[in-house]
């Protein structure tokens, strides 16, 4: 019991402290302003499934007798091995993380019921008589009694919501921008993958650099729904039409994420970049990130190959 107890986090240890690793690469090259939002936000997306996936784990298991080559982190593995003994220090432990992540998915559970009691409310009238430019994309465009502004509800079925009357408040140009931008949500299927994030966060919750690639990951969604629209040449309508809905004085709210990130939204889409130096930056930018991942995937495979505690 003991040795399976050792050898399970000496496999966390390593794998954590790679895929940390990776993660200060993200933040490093994410960072660079040169590059395209979408770019950035598939590497924290990859960032994220790296925490939650142990890699060197699941090919230890497989391929162990190949890697014979392999030396064992000393260090991470004294550590648990002295956990595992400590039969005390290992129950507080386990109980401390069954009760983080106990009350992690409990938030989890009430905040999708909330957005499914939310969604139920909803009136459903399609606007694509009115606005028949995006009905070829497929997603469904509701209307909603609610102060919230435009957003993307549903995880496997998403379908655009836009508070009644904000056809008033916006012109034609200005609402296409949203749209195109709610749209690039619903196909991408983003609320898909922040649950699965979220997912992750409920057994990582200890983890401090889960907690920033959850916020990243945020930013990077916007940003890269904004380039939609500016590739769709209407990078000013939107413009303005984050302008009207920012406005306390109007009746429309933004979403809590789509306003905490609003000057950054603001600064990108004024920041005109040529479109040629982006694409070769995020070419780059994305090369140095999948070395750097598969480095961190090569590591912790060299060191989770083989489990020195068992062979002692």
């Amino acid at each position: 019991m003991h040795e399976h107890l050792a050898r399970s986090l000496y496999y966390l240890g390593v794998h954590l402290l790679y895929a940390s690793l990776v993660w200060l690469a993200a933040w490093v090259l994410t960072s660079i302003p040169r590059g395209s939002a979408t770019a950035k936000y598939w590497i924290w997306l990859a960032t994220s499934l790296n925490f939650m996936l142990p890699v060197g784990a699941l090919l230890d298991t497989l391929l162990a007798p190949q890697f014979y080559w392999a030396r064992p982190l000393g260090v991470i593995g004294a550590a648990g091995a002295g956990i595992a003994q400590n039969t005390t220090t290992a129950s507080v432990l386990g109980l401390l993380w069954l009760l983080g992540a106990s009350l992690m998915f409990t938030r989890l559970c009430l905040r999708i019921r909330s957005d499914h009691r939310s969604a139920q409310t909803s009136d459903p009238r399609s606007v694509s008589a009115k606005r028949p430019c995006l009905a070829a994309y497929g997603v469904p465009i509701e209307f909603v009694a609610s102060r919230q502004g435009p957003s993307v509800d549903g995880v496997l079925r998403p379908r655009i919501s836009l508070p009644q009357g904000i056809d008033k408040l916006l012109s034609e140009h200005e609402l296409n921008a949203v749209l195109i931008h709610e749209v690039t949500h619903a196909r991408r299927r983003d609320n898909l993958i922040c649950l699965v994030h979220e997912v992750g966060l409920c057994a990582l919750w200890f983890h401090p650099l889960v907690w920033l690639t959850g916020s990243r990951l945020s930013l990077y969604r916007e940003l890269s729904c904004d380039e939609s629209v500016v590739e769709h040449a209407q990078g000013g309508a939107l413009i303005s039409a984050l302008t009207k809905l920012a406005n306390p004085e109007e009746s429309f709210l933004l979403q809590a994420t789509a306003s905490s990130f609003l000057s950054l939204r603001l600064a990108r889409l004024l920041a005109a970049q040529p479109q040629r130096m982006c694409r070769e930056a995020s070419a780059l930018m994305t090369a140095a990130f999948g070395a750097i991942l598969l480095a961190g995937v090569f590591e912790t495979i060299a060191h989770t190959a083989c489990c020195f505690i068992s062979r002692r």
